[in-house]
């Protein structure tokens, strides 16, 4: 059994390097937490979570302090990936990390994955990376902490819309029904996570609200901002999340799309209700992600961002 074999790695470990995607979200973050707490429950000496930056709205989270923007060891025993399902969407100055690592290990929920670990755990059907971890955990009994449950329940929480997306389980509500019998102040964890916002990230959802386009008999929303917008108002890591939601809520809309400048060119974020399968949309653009919220970015300026993408769309509208 894999997960055995992983825990038997872990075990033999002295040092840990706990990575995902670069711009991480809650359960990118929630879920390097927890893993980064579990290994050092575990007796593991040096444990790093490698993170250039995330959204400091998730400062609350136990463990915070294991995040490093640099590595501390030149080698490390292990390195662990999460929620991410290719090695070059992990920040290009962990590379060299995970490569010279003794053993590489990933879990991911994408429905497209590299498999690029010597040990993969990957479930797509998983609403969340999170919850891979709480029936690994189980499963080798690690112990479910307090500290580690609000983590994972950060990442379920926000890669499920608060419980509002259709990719929820059984298990989704078993865990969030668990923790709060173990004295887990679930609703606070809710609140922190997805409803607290700086007044930086007001002001650059209010500018992309008011620019939003309805297309295709209302069907499909569109909105951006750009690089002069983030610096009018201060952005800050993790302004942007939810703003492609905020389409997508609209009556009528099956498709949201949200396009953000950055140093590389113009990231799309989609998002569909019912039908469409917009991780197919991004793969076009060498990007990926999941049925129902995916990504990619484009080096065309915006307009051609915008109509590249549009008429990809138009295809897989009913």
């Amino acid at each position: 059994m894999t997960l055995d074999d992983i825990y038997s790695e872990m075990s033999n470990a002295k040092s840990v390097a706990v990575m995902a995607h670069i711009g991480p979200d809650g359960d990118a973050i929630g879920s390097c937490l927890a893993m980064g707490l579990a290994a050092r429950d575990l007796g593991i000496e040096t444990v790093d979570v490698l993170m250039k930056e995330y959204p400091k709205n998730f400062s609350y989270l136990p463990g915070i302090e294991l995040i490093k923007e640099e590595p501390t060891l030149e080698e490390y025993d292990m390195a662990i990936v999460l929620d991410c399902p290719d090695i070059q969407r992990v920040h290009k100055d962990f590379w060299t990390v995970f490569d010279n690592a003794n053993v590489k290990v990933e879990f991911d929920h994408h429905n497209k994955n590299a498999m690029f670990g010597d040990y993969n755990i990957v479930d797509s059907s998983s609403p969340a990376c999170a919850q891979i971890l709480v029936s690994s955990f189980e499963y080798l009994k690690i112990e479910l902490t307090k500290d580690i449950m609000t983590c994972l329940l950060t990442g379920i929480i926000t890669d499920t819309g608060g419980f509002r997306n259709s990719n929820i389980t059984e298990a989704t509500f078993d865990f969030a029904g668990y923790a709060l019998s173990k004295g887990l102040n679930v609703s606070k964890i809710y609140r922190e996570a997805l409803t607290t916002m700086p007044k930086s990230k007001f002001e650059i959802h209010k500018i992309a609200t008011s620019r939003i386009e309805f297309l295709y008999d209302g069907k499909v929303t569109y909105t951006y901002v750009t690089k002069e917008d983030d610096e009018s108002v201060g952005v800050e890591p993790g302004d942007h999340e939810g703003i492609v939601e905020i389409g997508r809520d609209i009556e009528g809309v099956e498709v949201s799309i949200f396009i953000c400048e950055k140093e590389e060119g113009f990231k799309a974020s989609l998002r569909s209700n019912d039908y469409v399968n917009v991780s197919e949309i991004c793969t076009t653009f060498g990007g990926g992600g999941h049925v129902k919220a995916a990504g990619a970015t484009l080096t065309h300026d915006l307009e051609e961002s915008k109509n590249l993408i549009l008429k990809e769309v138009e295809k897989h509208l009913k």
